[in-house]
């Protein structure tokens, strides 16, 4: 289970993408986010997953590995596929089943709302793959910084946001761990209905929350014991510079906009 899920996860490799700025990464990932949902048709939306792959292969990190991580996700994708095929009704009627009419529509709607939360996913799932917690909490720190203009506190969300991303992996880890310890002891959680079958997650929620809650007590006592104050008077290690290669994608992510809006109908 802990590495069945790719998101929070850090992969370190000699990549392109890796050598980014984060800033960088983040502003191209939001605008993606934004213009996926003016793709309307098959050549657009076939625009937009060559540019996610194409990302991914940049990467340099093994797309088995990458496909392997999504595999929770591809429940609630095929999900959002099947809920369009009884709920959307438009085109003329292909064929039944158990005396439900699936319309052409609803294949091509269902389709192009799958794809597109499979793209999302998969773009937003890069950034943390070939960005380190540290670094995103650098990022949105410097992108947030204006707001400070009004009390904002920018410091204390990018951490919170930062600490949430380091512990996913964590936490499914320690998921799979107390899984383990009671199917040891006779718990199941895959067979019978599903009444018996939310009973036996009691034992594993409870637990989890309380090794989480445990786990966030330990933090917050290190960081008070360290003199953590927030962010005023904090230097920095590393200091984020936009170079010419983050120009450089940020020209190539404006062919792919460009392109997106030269294919749309």
């Amino acid at each position: 289970m802990a590495n069945s899920l790719i998101i929070g996860q850090y992969v370190p490799t000699d990549s392109l993408v890796h050598r980014l700025d984060p800033r960088t990464k983040i502003i191209i990932i939001f605008l993606f986010v934004i213009f996926i949902f003016f793709a309307n048709n098959a050549l657009s939306y076939g625009w937009l997953a060559l540019f996610a792959v194409a990302s991914a292969v940049a990467t340099k990190i093994k797309l088995k590995f990458i496909a392997r991580g999504l595999t929770p996700v591809w429940f609630l994708i095929i999900f959002t596929f099947i809920l369009h095929l009884f709920v959307t009704r438009e085109g003329p009627v292909l064929f039944e089943i158990i005396g439900f009419p699936i319309y052409s529509g609803a294949i091509i709607q269902g389709f192009a709302i799958s794809l597109r939360f499979f793209l999302l996913i998969l773009v937003t799932s890069l950034m943390t793959l070939t960005t380190t917690p540290i670094e995103i909490t650098d990022a949105i720190e410097s992108l947030l910084h204006p707001l400070k203009k009004i009390k904002f506190p920018v410091h204390e969300l990018a951490l919170m946001m930062s600490i949430s991303l380091r512990f996913i992996p964590t936490l499914m880890q320690e998921t799979e761990k107390i899984s383990k310890a009671q199917a040891s002891r006779g718990v199941d959680f895959k067979t019978g209905p599903i009444k018996d079958r939310i009973h036996a997650v009691v034992p594993l929620l409870v637990p989890l929350f309380v090794s989480a809650f445990k786990r966030a007590e330990e933090l917050a006592m290190a960081m008070e014991a360290r003199g953590y104050q927030g962010g005023e008077g904090r230097t920095k290690l590393r200091e984020l510079t936009i170079a010419k290669l983050d120009w450089l994608a940020f020209l190539s992510f404006s062919c792919v906009l460009i392109g997106l809006f030269l294919l749309r109908q």
